[in-house]
């Protein structure tokens, strides 16, 4: 089944306009989707990471959740639903704290970053077939060596520092 974005100017203005997902080419110039990135700490402190399935783009690498925001949905709403379907981790959308924006003209993104502080552990965890291929709970000091280490996406890394930066560090 297709999947559908709205798009959006990057002054986050709805065009009116939705675009069919097609990971072998770019968005139109000018044009913007919006991503959630899902940040989940438990009440430990410690955050979950998942590991992408192989046959992804950065297959094997180590993120945070997030996932394209579907058509007709609130970016709030994509990010409580991201969330679930990648970590079964269901999060109403009010508990999930909006962080910040990073608009990426290349990509035709814009990325919307939330934090969900909740009360789970391994065992409330469940991957996403075709998705995640394992996860894990970690202090921030963890996820900034697997970024050195070329384990956790490096850019993501360097989203996350720049977005939740004084919160993140305040947790290492």
């Amino acid at each position: 089944m297709p999947e559908y974005w709205d798009l959006y100017d990057r002054q986050l203005r709805p065009l009116g306009k939705k675009y069919e997902r097609d990971d072998s080419k770019q968005m139109p110039k000018g044009e913007f989707h919006i991503v959630a990135n899902i940040l989940s700490v438990n009440r430990q402190g410690r955050m979950l990471i998942t590991r992408r399935y192989e046959g992804k783009n950065h297959g094997g690498y180590w993120e945070i959740s997030g996932g394209s925001v579907l058509s007709g949905e609130q970016p709030v709403d994509g990010a409580a639903r991201e969330l679930f379907e990648e970590t079964g981790l269901k999060a109403d959308p009010g508990e999930l704290r909006y962080m910040g924006q990073i608009i990426r003209e290349s990509s035709g993104c814009i990325h919307n970053f939330y934090l969900y502080e909740g009360d789970f552990t391994e065992a409330d965890i469940t991957l996403q077939e075709g998705e995640t291929t394992d996860f894990k709970l970690v202090w921030p000091r963890e996820i900034e060596r697997m970024a050195y280490a070329d384990e956790f996406l490096d850019f993501l890394f360097y989203r996350i520092k720049a977005v939740y930066g004084d919160w993140f560090y305040k947790h290492k």
